[in-house]
Formats: structure tokens, C-alpha cells, sequence
């Protein structure tokens, strides 16, 4: 099922300059302002309450609504660019981010923020698992590491530069407006990306599309949207959702998922299915998707900690507690970038080894909150975040190239896509049991006062606890059969040779 299966149109490059970097640029671009968009929003939160009165139920719904329709449509869209075209969706979704980016700066009210932030994580829902196929399709072998690799680069920057560009344009633009260009600032990029992405992406194969509506597998599609949405939404409101009844939705999703499953199986028979069951048979794959929901959910709560701890905690600006994070971001971008290139000479140890720093990392950073208190918390935690950073570099990149090293082209987007699910399900997880560790904390401090350290540490020790269990995950993987290793490691021919695409 890899690569050498899939037909071979012109090598790139042969008719002309080779397009495929200034291709995934294109991609990458976008891909940053989505992923942005996720983490941006979280320092932004008291100027949109000063700008618009917004309630504390509205404030929970502009974060958890994007991530909630975000991940809703990951997979079909994946599978609607391998059907169709991934020049064509890559583009709409461009479009429509571009567009919902305008609306939701240009919000008068709440609810208009709050419909406008759900159309926008549709399109970033969209958009995202093109990014992946994309490099499938362009790249082989060490380049397509390296590709994957600049893409960890920008998810782990983009995670974690957020708070500090939010911070940088609401301190520009005042508490009352400034969260309108947190929004706005996407307009410029995603108007200077769309005739790029049309002259660079490729097109699809002469005859791709032509298989009929049937390939899109609407009731899985329904299905598995219903499954993800009823999954994903006791977690993303589970600080304003009070009462245990939201629980129930979970077996309501397991159940929808079972479904789920049991059609797929039965689709495959007569057709293609919306996701491709037998791709969990690989190693690679399954435990690849399995380590990239624990890492990420214990991931992207630290970032949701940190921030509340230095904000609300220590009152540091919304600037200032940006620039306590980006020593991780720094580790994660150069990390990633050399992760890329190596994965392929050492495979899965490689991924060990970055959550190894990770977990190190994380427990220096909870040391020095522990040591340190006061308001220098943010200098005493940038050496062991920088190091955890750079673990992290070592992590993201590297798992996804070798999570889809065995994946044929044609399934590149709905693999992808399931992949990024999982990440998004693991975030908002990490999220609600990290966070409800943190304000469980919080509420038990001495004397009526919080305990903005403690619950900072606890909530802490908590994400480090979930970066262990991918490390366990990863274990398994090595010790497994294949130690852990993509087929390009091995230096096939089907993979040294360049990637083979249509431009026009």
C-alpha cells in the first residue's frame, strides 16, 4: 500500500522550475493562520469582554467552537480532496477562512462572534488536510521528511507564538479593539495566498473525480461528524457545561462510532469508504494516531495552564506572558526543522527520545514554578521550557511522517485527516482534565486566597504525566515489529526517486 502503487504523471520539475517548495509554502502559510487561530484567541479573551460585554458562556464558546467544527470536518474534507481535487478544496477553505477572519473581526455583538468563530473553524477544518496530502503527493522518501518537518516547525510555532502575537497587536490596538485584529490580521495573508495557491498547487490527475458522488460515503461522513461533534463536546465545555449528565454524551459517542465502524466495514465491500479501516492494520498508523492524541492533549493544555497562571495568576500583560512561552516555541521550530531530516535515518527511537525532553523539560519547568513564585516565574522557567521545546520538535513532525509513511496518495487527505482529528480530540480532552485539575486546585487555597502556584504545578505534573503515556506508546512501537522504522529508511527505490505531480 505505498507510494510505488500510485500512478506517475510528469516528474515535477521536468516541464519547468521545480514548484513543489514554494508549493508547500503556500500550504504551510495557510495551515499557520489555522492553526494560529487556535492558541491566538486565548490571551484575547478579556479584550473581547471589554469590547463586547461578552459573557463568560459566550467567551467559552468563541475558544471551544472553533476547535469544536474544526475537527468536525477534518475527514471528509480530507476525503473529499483525494476524490476530487485538493487544489480546489484547499482553495474554498482558504477562501472561506479568509472571509469568516473578516466577519469575526467585524463582530457587533456576541452571538456574531460566536457564529462567526464556528463558520471559521469549518474552514480551517477543511483547508488543514490538504496540507498533508499535498506533501504525499509532491514529496518521497528523506525530502517528504523534511517537508514534514518544516510542517512541525510551524504547528509547534504556531501553538505556541500565538499568545505573544495576540499580545503584541492587543497592546497595538488597545483592550477595547485590539482582539478585532487578532482576526483581521489573517485578511492580508489568506488574500496574497489564493492566486498563489492556484498557480503553485498541483492539479489533479487526468481522470481523478470521475468516480461518482458514491466514493464520498455520505452516512459515514454523517456518521462519524455525528460521533466526533457528541465526543468533543463535554470536553470543550466542560468548565461551563456544570453537572455530570454532559458525561453521558460519551458512550452516546462511542456508540455513534461503533456505527460508524460497522458501516465503513461494510461500505468498503461495494465501495470506498470515508476512512480506510485496514490502514489501522500498520503499526505505523495505529499507534502513530494513538501517540499523536496523548501527546497532543497533554501539549496543548500546557499552553492553556501557563497562560491563566501568568495572566490571571500574576498579572502579567497579555505581551508579557507571550514571551514567557516562546522559549518553548524557539525549541520546537529549530527541533522540528532537524527532526524532519533525521526521522527516516532513525525512525520511532527518534520520537522516543523528544518525549523523553519533553517529560524532563516539563518537570524542570514545574521545579522552578515550585521555586519561584513571584512575577520572575516566566525567567525561571525559560531554560526548561526551551528544553521541552525542543523535545517537542523531535515529537509532532517526525510521528506524522512516520504515522503516514506506509499510506498510499490516493488515501493521504482522509489519513491525514483522521490524524488531526485525533490530535484536536486529544486537545480538548488535555484540556478539560488538565484545566479541571487546575481550578480544582485553585478553589482549595488557604484562607479564602487561590493557590495560583499550586494548581499551576499540579495542572502541570498532570500534562507531563499524559507526554509520558505517548512515550509509553512510542515504547511499543520500537519494540514492536518494524522497531519503529518507515520504509524510506530502508532506501527503496520507489522512495528516493522524486515525487511525480501535475501542475496543470
Amino acid at each position: 500500500m505505498g507510494d510505488a502503487q500510485a500512478p506517475a504523471p510528469p516528474t515535477a520539475g521536468a516541464d519547468g522550475p521545480d514548484r513543489r517548495w514554494p508549493a508547500l509554502a503556500v500550504c504551510l502559510t495557510a495551515s499557520f493562520m489555522t492553526l494560529l487561530d487556535i492558541s491566538i484567541v486565548n490571551v484575547a479573551l478579556p479584550s473581547i469582554k471589554a469590547g463586547l460585554h461578552a459573557s463568560q458562556s459566550g467567551l467559552q464558546w468563541v475558544l471551544s467552537g472553533y476547535a469544536l467544527t474544526f475537527g468536525l470536518v477534518l475527514v471528509p474534507a480530507g476525503r473529499t480532496g483525494d476524490v476530487r481535487s485538493r487544489r480546489a478544496v484547499f482553495m474554498t477553505g482558504l477562501a472561506l477562512f479568509t472571509a469568516t477572519s473578516a466577519l469575526a473581526g467585524a463582530a457587533q455583538n456576541e452571538t456574531w462572534l460566536v457564529v462567526a468563530r464556528l463558520l471559521q473553524g469549518l474552514a480551517g477544518g477543511i483547508l488543514v488536510p490538504q496540507v498533508s496530502g499535498f506533501i504525499q503527493q509532491m514529496f518521497r522518501g528523506a525530502e517528504r521528511g523534511r517537508a514534514f518537518g518544516i510542517l512541525g516547525s510551524t504547528i509547534g510555532v504556531s501553538t505556541a507564538v500565538g499568545p505573544l502575537l495576540g499580545g503584541v497587536l492587543i497592546q497595538a490596538f488597545g483592550p477595547h479593539e485590539g482582539w478585532r485584529w487578532v482576526f483581521y490580521v489573517n485578511l492580508p495573508i489568506g488574500l496574497a495566498a489564493l492566486p498563489l495557491a492556484h498557480r503553485l498547487l498541483p492539479a489533479p490527475p487526468a481522470g481523478h473525480g470521475e468516480r461518482g458522488r458514491s466514493d464520498l460515503d455520505p452516512v459515514g461522513v454523517l456518521l462519524l461528524g455525528s460521533g466526533t461533534a457528541v465526543l468533543l463536546l463535554p470536553f470543550v465545555q466542560e468548565q461551563q457545561w456544570h453537572g455530570g449528565e454532559k458525561w453521558l454524551l460519551i458512550p452516546a459517542a462511542l456508540a455513534l462510532l461503533a456505527a460508524f465502524t460497522g458501516w465503513e466495514r461494510r461500505y468498503a465491500l461495494r465501495g470506498t469508504p470515508v476512512v480506510d479501516l485496514t490502514l489501522f492494520r500498520m503499526q505505523s498508523y495505529g499507534l502513530g494516531v494513538l501517540l499523536s492524541l496523548v501527546y497532543f492533549a497533554g501539549f496543548t493544555a500546557i499552553f492553556f495552564i501557563l497562560t491563566l497562571y501568568l495572566q490571571n495568576g500574576l498579572g502579567y500583560s497579555a505581551l508579557e506572558a507571550g514571551v514567557s512561552i516562546m522559549p518553548f516555541a524557539l525549541g520546537s521550530t529549530v527541533a522540528a526543522t532537524i527532526g524532519g531530516r533525521i526521522v527516516n535515518r532513525y525512525g520511532r527511537p527518534l520520537v522516543a527520545v523528544g518525549l523523553g525532553m519533553v517529560v524532563a523539560g516539563l518537570l524542570g519547568t514545574a521545579l522552578a514554578a515550585h521555586l519561584d513564585t513571584g512575577r520572575t516565574v516566566g525567567f525561571a522557567t525559560a531554560g526548561p521550557l526551551l528544553f521541552a521545546g525542543l523535545g517537542s520538535g523531535l515529537v509532532i513532525a517526525p510521528n506524522q511522517t512516520l504515522t503516514l509513511s506506509q499510506v498510499p496518495v490516493a488515501r493521504a487527505g482522509s489519513a491525514g485527516g483522521v490524524l488531526q482529528t485525533a490530535q484536536r480530540i486529544g486537545s480538548a480532552a488535555g484540556i478539560a482534565a488538565v484545566g479541571s485539575v487546575f481550578f480544582s486546585q485553585l478553589a482549595r487555597g488557604a484562607h479564602g486566597r487561590p493557590d495560583w502556584s499550586g494548581a499551576f504545578q499540579l495542572a502541570l505534573l498532570t500534562a507531563t504525566g499524559l507526554a509520558a503515556l505517548g512515550l509509553v506508546v512510542a515504547l511499543i512501537d520500537i519494540f514492536g515489529a518494524g522497531e519503529g522504522r518507515p520504509p524510506a529508511a530502508s532506501g527503496t527505490d520507489a522512495d528516493r526517486e522524486p515525487a511525480r505531480v501535475k501542475w496543470h
